[in-house]
C-alpha cells in the first residue's frame, strides 16, 4: 500500500494507524509538493494532504482499497497552541475513518496506537475525569470500544491496590539474552545457547562487573532497591552454576532484605530443573514464569518451540513444589495451527492449575520474526479478537483480575497483552515497568535503563544489544553510560523528582 504525503511528514503515526488494519502488509511512502503533477499509483493507496491559509488549515484524506474510494476532510484553527499535533491527529482520524469504511473493520482500541493505554487512562483520571467521563473521552476522541475502556479502567484499579512506590526506590533488570532455540514469533535480541555457549562464561563475568558498578550507584546515592527482574531471552537457559553466580553477586552487592519482589523468568519449560529452581529460591527469588504458550503439541511444533506439553506440566509442578509466592504462565492467542476451540482448551488447562498469574498475549507479527516470512502466518484478526474476548470472560469468572496491560505493533485483531492475577499476587515490576512509574537500572546486553524523572520525563540509556558486542565494548560503552546514569540520578534527587508520584 502506498502512502502519499503533501505538505507534512507525519510518517510514524500514519503508518501506525494503517497497521491497525494491515498488520503484516508492507507500506511505501511518497512525498509530493505539486498536486497538479501527481499521478495516482496503481493498487491501494492513501493520499493525505494538509492545506493551510492564514488562519486555518484543512486536512484531506483520500483512500483507495480494492478499487473502492473514500474521501474525508476537516478544518482546524491555526490558533491552537498544539497546532502541529492537531494537524497530525486530524489526518490520522480521517485516515482511520476511511479505512473503517473501506475494510468494514472497527478496531476495538480505535485509533489508539500507543503501547500503554492504562497510562493514558491514569493521566485522564489524574486530571479529574470520572470513570464515565474517561470512557466518553476514549470513545469520542479515539473510537475505543466500551469493553476495552472498561478493561483499562479495571487494570488501573487493580494497580492502585498494590500501593505507592517506596521513596527514592529503583528496580534492577538483569538481561540474560540466551535461549535454547528461537521461536518463530520472537523478535527479541537473543542468542541460542548452542551457538553462543563459548560466550556465556565471559558474559557472566561482565554482567557481574556491571552489577557491581550499578550497586555502587544505588548505595552511594542512598537509593532503595525495590524489585529485581531477570528477563531475556530465557535466564534459565544458563547452567545452575552461572545463574547462582549472578544471583549471589546481586545479594553481595545490594541490600535485598527489603525487596518487595524478585522475579526470574524460567519461560522455556525445557530449561527448568529442580536444581535451577532451588538456586533461584535460595538466593532470594520469589516469583517465576513457566510459559507453554499453548497446550497443543502441533502448535508448539509449528512455532519451533522445542519442548513438549508434558515438559511444561513437569516444569510447572517443580516450580510449585519449590514454594514460590507466585508462578506465572503465558499463553499466546493466534499462533499458527491453533483455533478458537484449541486456545480455549489451553486457557482452561492453565486456569485449572490455579496459577497465581496468567498472561494472555495476542500474537504480534514482527519484521525480524520468522513468522513474518512464513506461509504458516495466521492473519485472522477476527478469530484472535474472539480468543481474547473469551479469555477475559473466562479469567474473570475464575477469579482473576487484570493487573497490567500493554499493546505491541502488528498485533492480530488490534488486541493487547494482559497480565491476570488472583487477589494479592500482582507483579509489582510488571506494573511499574509497563506504565513507566519507576526508574529501572538495567544490566546486561540489550538492557535499557529508564530514568523516570516525573510523569513526562524519561531518559533511556541503552547497553549494546548483542552479547559479543556487550563484552567487547564494556569499557568504552557500558561503563560511561553507568557514569551518565549516576550523574542524572544525582540531578533527579536534587529536584526530588525520581519516579512518578
Amino acid at each position: 500500500m502506498t502512502l502519499i504525503f503533501k505538505n507534512h511528514s507525519f510518517k510514524y503515526e500514519i503508518e501506525a494507524v494503517c497497521k491497525l488494519f494491515f498488520p503484516v502488509r508492507p507500506f511505501y511512502f511518497l512525498m509530493i509538493s505539486d498536486i497538479d503533477t501527481f499521478t495516482e499509483p496503481e493498487g491501494d493507496y492513501s493520499f493525505l494532504a494538509l492545506s493551510e491559509s492564514e488562519k486555518e488549515a484543512e486536512a484531506y484524506v483520500k483512500t483507495r482499497i480494492n478499487s473502492r474510494i473514500s474521501e474525508k476532510s476537516s478544518k482546524l484553527s491555526k490558533d491552537s497552541r498544539e497546532y502541529r499535533h492537531d494537524c497530525e491527529y486530524a489526518l490520522c482520524r480521517l485516515l482511520f475513518l476511511t479505512l473503517c469504511e473501506l475494510t468494514g473493520l472497527a478496531p476495538e482500541w480505535g485509533m489508539l496506537t500507543g503501547v500503554r493505554p492504562v497510562k493514558l487512562v491514569a493521566s485522564m483520571e489524574k486530571s479529574g475525569l470520572s470513570a464515565e467521563e474517561i470512557k466518553g473521552r476514549l470513545a469520542e476522541r479515539y473510537f475505543v470500544s466500551e469493553s476495552k475502556s472498561a478493561l483499562a479502567l479495571k487494570t488501573l484499579s487493580v494497580q492502585r491496590s498494590v500501593g505507592p512506590l517506596p521513596k527514592n526506590s529503583v528496580s534492577l533488570y538483569v538481561s540474560v539474552p540466551f535461549c535454547p532455540s528461537r521461536c518463530a514469533y520472537c523478535s527479541f535480541v537473543s542468542q541460542t545457547v548452542g551457538s553462543f555457549l563459548r560466550l556465556i562464561p565471559e558474559y557472566t563475568e561482565r554482567l557481574c562487573d556491571e552489577i557491581l558498578y550499578t550497586s555502587r550507584i544505588v548505595n552511594n546515592l542512598g537509593l532503595k532497591l525495590d524489585t529485581v527482574y531477570f528477563g531475556g531471552g530465557t535466564p534459565t537457559a544458563l547452567e545452575a552454576k552461572d545463574l547462582e553466580k549472578i544471583m549471589r553477586k546481586i545479594s553481595a552487592c545490594f541490600d535485598i532484605s527489603a525487596l518487595r519482589e524478585y522475579t526470574v523468568e524460567a519461560g522455556r519449560p525445557d530449561t527448568v530443573t529442580a536444581e535451577k529452581l532451588n538456586v533461584i529460591k535460595n538466593n532470594g527469588g520469589n516469583r517465576v514464569s513457566v510459559n507453554p504458550q499453548t497446550l497443543h503439541q502441533n502448535v508448539l511444533d509449528a512455532i519451533g518451540r522445542r519442548h513438549t506439553v508434558e515438559q511444561f506440566f513437569e516444569a510447572y509442578s517443580l516450580a510449585k513444589s519449590a514454594g514460590f509466592d507466585a508462578v506465572n504462565v503465558d499463553l499466546i492467542a493466534g499462533l499458527p495451527g491453533d483455533s478458537l476451540e484449541g486456545f480455549e482448551e489451553s486457557l482452561n488447562g492453565v486456569i485449572g492449575l490455579k496459577s497465581e498469574n496468567i498472561t494472555v498475549h495476542a500474537l504480534s507479527i514482527k519484521r525480524s520474526a520468522d513468522l513474518m516470512h512464513s506461509e504458516n502466518t495466521s492473519a485472522d484478526g477476527g478469530e484472535v479478537s474472539k480468543m481474547i474476548s473469551n479469555s477475559c470472560n473466562l479469567l474473570i469468572e475464575s477469579g482473576y483480575s487484570p493487573y497490567y496491560l500493554y499493546r505491541q505493533k502488528n498485533q492480530l485483531g488490534n488486541q493487547e497483552n494482559v497480565g491476570w492475577t488472583v487477589p494479592g499476587r500482582a507483579g509489582i515490576y510488571n506494573i511499574n515497568m509497563m506504565d513507566e512509574l519507576q526508574t529501572v537500572l538495567s544490566v546486561g546486553a540489550g538492557g535499557v535503563t529508564k530514568l523516570v524523572a516525573g510523569e513526562r520525563k524519561i531518559t533511556r540509556l541503552m547497553n549494546p544489544k548483542y552479547p559479543l558486542e556487550y563484552i567487547r565494548k564494556f569499557e568504552e560503552t557500558v561503563l560511561p553510560r553507568k557514569a551518565e546514569a549516576e550523574n542524572r540520578l544525582k540531578d533527579m534527587l536534587k529536584t526530588g523528582k525520581i519516579n512518578v508520584e
